[in-house]
């Protein structure tokens, strides 16, 4: 996985970019992501249904892998079985 590039859910309209990666394969849905969306769509995984966000970034819980969603869709992101967490926003220093 590439920094950079663009994957597409190959189960509904969710696109993300890499941001930070390494060699692992990110699932929508149940099912992997490639540069390509294929001519049909699969069947969307129930346990993998929860939706993305746009302009949210998504993170593993060893923070070694980072998407961008930059198109929101209805499956959940995925590295094998394990779901990627919603990023926290880091809180602003506060102004005495």
């Amino acid at each position: 996985m590439k920094v950079g590039i663009k994957l597409k859910s190959a189960v509904c309209d969710t696109e993300v970019m890499v941001i930070r990666g390494s060699n692992v394969t990110v699932e929508c849905g149940g099912v992997t992501m490639a540069e390509e969306r294929p001519a049909e769509r699969k069947p969307i995984s129930p346990e993998f249904a929860e939706g993305t966000k746009i302009g949210k970034r998504y993170v593993d819980a060893a923070g070694t892998v980072e998407v961008l969603c930059v198109k929101a869709g209805q499956g959940s992101l995925a590295i094998g079985s394990t779901k990627l967490q919603l990023k926290d926003a880091k809180p602003l220093p506060s102004s005495d």
